[in-house]
């Protein structure tokens, strides 16, 4: 009886594009509820300032992320995956990655368009690239919020497919993506 092949695993950048990613998510959204509930007026503005600077760096993480996966493919899914899942997740995937772009911007054009500062350009000496547009920042408001109450579900459910996926099917899919960094079995282009 031969052992079962490596699984692919995607590339190491790419893992660690994922997990910055995720880690920053999980930070801006308990952060970004946090200050727009009124129960922290004693810290609400230090965290108005560390949600825009990380949600600055989130953006310019989700824009670096998208080109290098435009030029690396990811790795094949596993084949004991049936097709329907397979559809699912790459759906899945792929919404994620247009909801990362959706908050991220919609966040950064509500800010700029309204006229508030983000003080980690600022630090930094970048120009902020729009100019003000109140009208357009109204609307922004309500687009990053329901982009990141639609994300925080998705990553939920991303999370439970593959816990599901380890655990009941075995499918071994999170070892192409854990650990972040090193790591054993086969590595795969994306």
């Amino acid at each position: 009886m031969s052992p079962n092949p490596p699984t692919p695993r995607y590339h190491p950048v790419s893992r660690i594009f994922h997990w910055a990613v995720a880690l920053g998510v999980a930070v801006m959204i308990p952060v970004g509820i946090l200050m727009t509930s009124g129960s922290v007026e004693g810290i609400q503005d230090e965290l108005y300032i560390l949600h825009k600077g990380l949600g600055t760096i989130l953006l310019v993480l989700v824009a670096a992320r998208l080109a290098w996966r435009l030029f690396h493919s990811p790795p094949p899914m596993p084949e004991s995956m049936p097709p329907g899942q397979r559809r699912t997740a790459r759906f899945v995937h792929g919404t994620l990655y247009a909801l990362l772009v959706v908050m991220t911007t919609s966040g950064y054009v509500r800010t700029v368009g309204d006229g508030f500062p983000i003080e980690l350009l600022d630090a930094l000496g970048l120009p902020y690239l729009l100019p003000e547009m109140p009208d357009v920042a109204a609307w922004m408001v309500l687009v990053h919020k329901g982009s990141a109450y639609l994300l925080a579900a998705l990553v939920a459910a991303h999370v439970g497919a593959v816990v599901h996926a380890q655990l009941f099917a075995g499918h071994g899919v999170f070892r192409r993506m854990w650990p972040p960094v090193g790591g054993g079995g086969q590595k795969g282009e994306g």
